[in-house]
């Protein structure tokens, strides 16, 4: 688990390319925001987390199934993910932040123009906040 990389990963970088081509102003890996949003677009007050499947529980996907073997281990080390994650979204709503979460495999071809529109709806659409380039 020590290779795992915790910030800059690909699902990350695919959606920052894309808010930045929307022409939104970002900031990476908000250290002071509970949870320490993967993106933060703070003109909107928005936290965008991009969770794998597996390591985040996402139910229902095909990403998400447990290893054959330390069973026990995995299940309770995503269970604790699970609940942080949740912990850390109820505190940012508190402070006043709109939560996305966009998962691993919504980053699909099929899905990622889809989900990217989704995105853009809850922020508001790319005039708001954009910057000039």
């Amino acid at each position: 688990m020590a290779r795992i990389r915790g910030a800059h990963t690909r699902p990350e970088k695919t959606v920052r390319t894309f808010l930045r081509k929307k022409g939104l102003c970002l900031q990476l890996n908000a250290a002071l925001l509970p949870g320490k949003p993967d993106i933060i677009i703070p003109d909107r007050r928005t936290a965008v987390f991009v969770n794998g499947c597996f390591w985040h529980g996402h139910s229902g996907c095909k990403r998400a199934v447990l290893p054959a073997t330390r069973v026990e281990f995995w299940r309770t080390k995503i269970a604790g993910n699970i609940r942080r994650d949740r912990r850390n979204k109820a505190a940012l709503k508190k402070l006043g932040w709109q939560v996305v979460t966009i998962w691993q495999c919504q980053l699909t071809p099929k899905k990622i123009a889809a989900r990217f529109r989704s995105l853009l709806a809850r922020l508001g659409g790319p005039e708001k906040g954009a910057r000039a380039r």
